[in-house]
């Protein structure tokens, strides 16, 4: 099948970020599934008697904060891939409304 070139653009385009994004949803569903985990951990390093104080240790821990800044940035990137992919659906839908209007404007002036 022949494309013109935007078509072929928006194509690529598509081809090199979904990917990309597969790979950040990925990253950020490990990171989601690793909090409960960390927190755990951290909460039964805290050397607490209660759990109040154990969870308050855990949330207050460098790793689990950095855990939450690691979930932003993966967030962040995937919400970005998306966008990406969401614009080339709509060039595509826009390029093909386009074809649609010029075969109509052929058709009645032939």
């Amino acid at each position: 099948m022949k494309f013109d070139n935007e078509l072929q653009s928006i194509f690529e385009e598509i081809e090199r970020n979904f990917e990309a994004f597969s790979d950040a949803k990925g990253t950020l569903a490990q990171l989601e599934v690793y909090k409960s985990s960390l927190k755990s951990i951290m909460m039964k390093r805290s050397g607490e008697n209660t759990v109040g104080a154990q969870e308050r240790e855990a949330y207050a821990s460098q790793d689990y904060v950095q855990l939450g800044h690691d979930i932003g940035l993966a967030t962040k990137e995937a919400e970005r891939l998306k966008w990406i992919l969401e614009l080339s659906k709509m060039r595509f839908d826009a390029w093909r409304t386009l074809q649609a209007s010029n075969r109509h404007i052929e058709k009645i002036t032939l």
